[in-house]
């Protein structure tokens, strides 16, 4: 086997080891931002809201 065949062999070994790595990942929502991923995870969340009144109550204490 020449270099040439060596290295091309080896590359598609790689080739099929990463489409299998790939199968076994599962798709993700690349499209979908950190944002959008926790948003309402706070919802009806009490010391949260608390959290939002005092950084409110702070920024305005500021300007």
């Amino acid at each position: 086997m020449s270099e040439q065949q060596a290295i091309e062999h080896r590359l598609a070994e790689v080739e099929r080891e990463l489409a299998e790595l790939k199968r076994r990942i599962p798709p993700t929502k690349e499209s979908e931002s950190w944002v959008e991923r926790i948003s309402g995870t706070f919802k009806d969340d009490a010391d949260f809201d608390e959290i939002v009144r005092l950084g409110r109550e702070f920024r305005k204490s500021v300007q």
